[in-house]
């Protein structure tokens, strides 16, 4: 049975096309700077899209020993250096908690992607003997997971969750759900990804999900805009300290924000386009507002998916309208992968961690390259320029191939209490 504990956000780290750190991100975002840019992981020539968000200057032995890198994949690498930083700020200590009752779920949506495809290749033109012996642990989704557990010392659960686009957001319901039964008392939950690799970004320009905006990268991810034409492929990682109320008040740390509801649903549709109505989409997010009791006028700040899709962002549009009637014309909204691009898997953590920074510091960051609302888009998508505004309460979204459909509630640490 469900307890009456809360669940908190105690630490957080991030690892984006904006930023190595919480602090450069957070500086990035409030200032609409774009992390688009040419392909430099791969040779692009031929490519139909040859621009992604990648993750720049990063070195994984900041973070890892010299075997331990050769034995992971790229995903791997982010999702420690994520962990490494949450863990730092949540101020954990292997030592002064229960490890049976810590838990670990960091999700993918495609894995160890770029070492499946190289050894691909070396088994193509060089034979089955030359295959590393690696390959498994390194291409597999559940070994970002499995490090952050040898990183940490967490005994408790251990599992990958994948969901297309919506994977970390299912992981932070996940843990949530472990902490509310009384199950663990503290959870490592986030997303990890680095899927920009040759067969990664062909598969998806293939599908034309890609935009081909090659010549100004920058102004390539427009979410709502009507010159849209496809997502920007990210990567990163970013994972998220939860923690039971009683936790943190024990060890004496300062929670960072509350997840107050959440909600999913399942379209039941498509492969991959989204259900026409938005009538699915919007009943995750009134399940979410069920279970933090809270009406729609309560809502401060909407992080939109906002993939910059002609068939997503217009869904998404009106599923808000039909989850939260007039009231979706007041609220603030904002599309991060504008300046991130869409880092898949991973993407549903980071936008659920920066919505932390948006309540601590009142600033709502923009969605850049709004230059013409498309047909259908008419709410208020904070167009190019970040705003001022105290934040308490906030819903964030997340939306996958497959059909999922994943809405997160925040809320500042003593709002309930304040309320």
């Amino acid at each position: 049975m469900f307890t009456n504990k809360r669940v908190f956000i105690t630490g957080v780290g991030f690892v984006s096309p904006l930023g190595l750190d919480v602090a450069t991100n957070w500086a990035n975002l409030k200032a609409g700077v774009s992390g688009v840019g040419p392909i430099t992981l791969f040779d692009a020539e031929g490519f139909t899209t040859t621009i992604a968000a990648e993750v720049k200057g990063f070195d994984p032995y900041n973070y890892m020993d010299r075997k331990e890198v050769g034995h992971a994949d790229r995903f791997t690498w982010f999702a420690v250096a994520a962990t490494q930083q949450a863990v730092a700020q949540a101020q954990l200590k292997i030592q002064d908690i229960d490890p049976y009752r810590f838990g670990v779920v960091v999700s993918t949506g495609i894995g160890g992607i770029i070492t499946l495809s190289q050894q691909h290749d070396v088994l193509r033109d060089r034979g089955p003997r030359r295959v590393s012996p690696f390959l498994l642990p390194m291409f597999l989704a559940d070994m970002a997971s499995g490090q952050v557990t040898r990183e940490t010392g967490a005994n408790g659960p251990n599992y990958c969750l994948t969901s297309s686009c919506s994977s970390s957001a299912d992981a932070l319901i996940d843990v949530c759900r472990m902490i509310l039964m009384g199950e663990i008392d503290i959870g490592i939950a986030g997303g990890t990804e680095a899927g920009i690799c040759p067969i990664g970004v062909a598969g998806f320009s293939t599908m034309h999900a890609l935009s081909r905006r090659n010549d100004d990268p920058q102004k390539a991810s427009r979410p709502f805009d009507k010159d849209r034409d496809g997502f920007v492929m990210g990567e990163g990682s970013a994972i998220l300290i939860l923690e039971s109320g009683e936790s943190a008040a024990s060890r004496g740390v300062q929670p960072w924000a509350e997840i107050i509801g959440y909600g999913q649903t399942s379209d039941a549709h498509h492969p991959t386009d989204p259900e026409e109505t938005g009538q699915i989409a919007a009943a995750a997010m009134r399940f979410a507002l069920d279970r933090a009791y809270i009406r729609p006028e309560e809502i401060d700040y909407f992080n939109a998916h906002g993939t910059s899709t002609p068939k997503n962002d217009i869904h998404e549009t009106k599923a808000l309208k039909l989850a939260t009637g007039e009231a979706a014309f007041q609220i603030p909204i904002s599309s991060t992968k504008s300046m991130t691009g869409h880092m898949l898997g991973a993407g549903g953590s980071y936008e659920a961690g920066l919505c932390g920074l948006v309540m601590e510091h009142g600033v709502i960051p923009p969605t850049i390259n709004l230059e013409n609302p498309g047909e259908g888009c008419d709410l208020d998508y904070t167009p190019n320029k970040a705003r001022h505004k105290e934040v308490n309460v906030v819903m964030t979204a997340s939306f996958g191939f497959g059909g999922h459909n994943s809405v997160l509630i925040l809320a500042k640490p003593d709002w309930r209490d304040r309320r």
